[in-house]
């Protein structure tokens, strides 16, 4: 196990009041020492953890861009959740409830969609656009960044999207860098990718650098959870952060876990906050980013896919976990994603959009603080 696992697992521990407990004091799985012998480059390993207190730690130093790391073979030592085995994969082929039922389909046609013009960017604006599933358009600071690009109609393994992509690829100004959360088929696209110049800069989670580099991009900088890079921008430098997520990664039969998994949290030059989820279960990491980034504005929090909830849980929020993590995270206003877009899971196509509104209406919060924005629409974050 890496220092910087130790050190984030005894302190989330700590805060939660026990060590190696998860939520409701149960022991979170998958947090053994890895087996994997490689090195990583970073701080010299501690002799043990430092005692936590209700002040957070100071947020880590900016990294190099572009820097090459040495990362452990895999990060199963990261995993909340055991991940499925074969006895789950012949359940859930045998009851065949990764789809929504055929008579809830009709709702794909009530799905909401409404492109519209980017919103005009300036130094000072932060800005979203949903391109669908978990692909942002963010201005921020002057700068145009992607989350998770997906503009390809279909990925592996899943049915054609069933909305359209909400920004036309013509229509995007330069990217100034793409975020990405993990390397599942459905966050981690390479036809998409390949539309990119090759010096456009990508900022991955641990163990994705290699893979990025063979297929020719030039900039490329991966991290660990708890460190963050600054680009700088015409409104000033913009840190980003790669923050924790429970989830896992996987692009082939022989890759489980080797790279990581994560989101991100964008911090502009005025202090205004973005929190990008990318894909996730609930657990105690959405209280430990608030804890060490307070005052996030938004969250960008996945609602969909998770259905059968036996399966999909520990992986995947549902609209009101994403609600519940929004509080944990101290966040102002609750942005849904990872929905509307690709049909993974059983539930029918409407129904997280009424669930989340639905839960957040239960909270008693402002109504406007739920930017539950239709696919290709954009909403402009008031500067503080």
């Amino acid at each position: 196990m890496t220092e910087q696992t130790e050190r984030s697992l005894a302190e989330s521990a700590d805060h939660r009041g026990g060590t190696g407990a998860g939520p409701g004091g149960q022991a979170d799985p998958g947090t053994a020492p890895a087996t994997g012998t490689a090195p990583v480059t970073g701080p010299a390993p501690a002799t043990g953890p430092a005692p936590v207190t209700d002040t957070p730690p100071p947020l880590a130093e900016p990294r190099p861009l572009g820097e090459t790391r040495t990362w452990p073979r895999d990060f199963t030592d990261r995993l909340t959740a055991p991940l499925p085995g074969v006895r789950a994969l012949a359940r859930i082929a045998r009851e065949g409830k990764l789809r929504p039922a055929p008579e809830t389909l009709r709702e794909i046609q009530q799905l909401p969609f409404e492109p519209g013009p980017l919103p005009a960017a300036g130094p000072t604006t932060l800005a979203l656009t949903w391109a669908g599933h978990a692909s942002w358009v963010i201005r921020i600071a002057g700068l145009t960044l992607l989350t998770d690009p997906v503009w390809s109609r279909k990925i592996l393994g899943t049915p054609p999207r069933v909305t359209p992509v909400g920004v036309r690829w013509e229509d995007l100004p330069p990217v100034d860098a793409v975020l990405i959360s993990h390397n599942h088929y459905d966050h981690l696209d390479i036809p998409t990718l390949k539309r990119l110049p090759r010096h456009t800069p990508l900022l991955l989670p641990a163990g994705l650098a290699c893979w990025a580099r063979r297929r020719g991009f030039r900039h490329v900088t991966d991290l660990d959870w708890w460190e963050a890079v600054e680009l700088p921008a015409p409104g000033g430098p913009v840190r980003l952060d790669f923050v924790p997520a429970h989830h896992w990664s996987k692009r082939t039969l022989t890759d489980t876990c080797r790279s990581l998994w994560g989101g991100w949290l964008l911090t502009a030059p005025d202090g205004r906050r973005v929190h990008f989820a990318g894909d996730t279960g609930y657990g105690h990491w959405f209280e430990e980013i608030g804890r060490r980034y307070p005052g996030i504005d938004l969250s960008l929090l996945p609602i969909g896919a998770y259905d059968p909830r036996w399966m999909l849980r520990p992986v995947h929020t549902d609209p009101e976990e994403a609600v519940r993590a929004c509080q944990d995270l101290g966040a102002r206003a609750l942005v849904p994603m990872h929905w509307s877009t690709f049909l993974l899971s059983g539930e029918p196509p409407l129904e997280p959009l009424r669930r989340v509104r639905a839960a957040w209406e239960a909270t008693g919060r402002p109504r406007e603080d739920l930017w539950d924005l239709p696919v290709g629409a954009s909403r402009v974050l008031a500067e503080r």
